[in-house]
């Protein structure tokens, strides 16, 4: 949190990648950020010690009212990126970033590509699990049936990702926001202001 503060103070995108990234600290993050002159713009994987976590892009936000709250902020928070009192939690902005976070993360891939990088992703656990309950054929047999289960599973994984798209589909657009296509091509909600924050991928130079 401290850190993200300081880099803020550049003027220039801010990349905030926590070790343990869970959206309690996800959400908590974009909205410290909001309160300080900048606008969450999207969520990358990437992040942690084995980069198999979450990266949290932020970029300054021009619109004078944000100008002006964290202007306010500065002058009642003063010491805030150096462990001073921060500002309090709004509890409905925390669901709102809860919402535009998770709507993010669940369309950052296709059902396909899911399906996919769970067929690879369960080759690690089926392939051991192979060579420990038998031998050769055996082994060959064993390791595939047990990457057919878990594959097997992998529609209640879509199952689960398409309802929680829905749930926060629906409480983005009653908070006023619109759901538009990015420029590569992936759903995202704009917010009431009518843009995405950033314009919609300020981070694609080298990601």
């Amino acid at each position: 949190m401290r850190k993200m503060l300081r880099q803020m103070g550049s003027g220039e995108p801010v990349r905030v990648a926590p070790a343990m990234a869970t959206m309690k600290k996800l959400t908590r993050l974009a909205f410290y950020a909001e309160q300080f002159g900048y606008a969450y713009a999207d969520v990358r994987q990437g992040g942690g010690p084995q980069g198999n976590g979450y990266v949290l892009l932020l970029v300054p936000d021009p619109d004078p009212g944000a100008r002006a709250r964290a202007a306010r902020n500065r002058e009642l928070y003063p010491h805030a990126s150096g462990g001073g009192p921060l500002p309090p939690l709004g509890p409905e902005a925390v669901e709102l970033f809860k919402a535009r976070i998770t709507f993010d993360i669940t369309t950052m891939y296709t059902d396909k590509q899911r399906i996919l990088l769970t067929g690879v992703g369960v080759v690690p656990i089926a392939v051991p699990l192979g060579i420990l309950l038998g031998t050769g054929g055996t082994a060959v047999a064993i390791g595939f049936g047990v990457w057919a289960v878990l594959m097997g599973i992998a529609p209640i994984g879509l199952a689960v990702t398409r309802r929680h798209k829905a749930r926060y589909s629906a409480l983005l657009e009653a908070a006023g926001f619109t759901p538009v296509t990015d420029q590569g091509g992936r759903l995202r909600y704009v917010p009431p202001d009518g843009q995405l924050p950033g314009h919609g991928n300020p981070f694609a130079v080298g990601t």
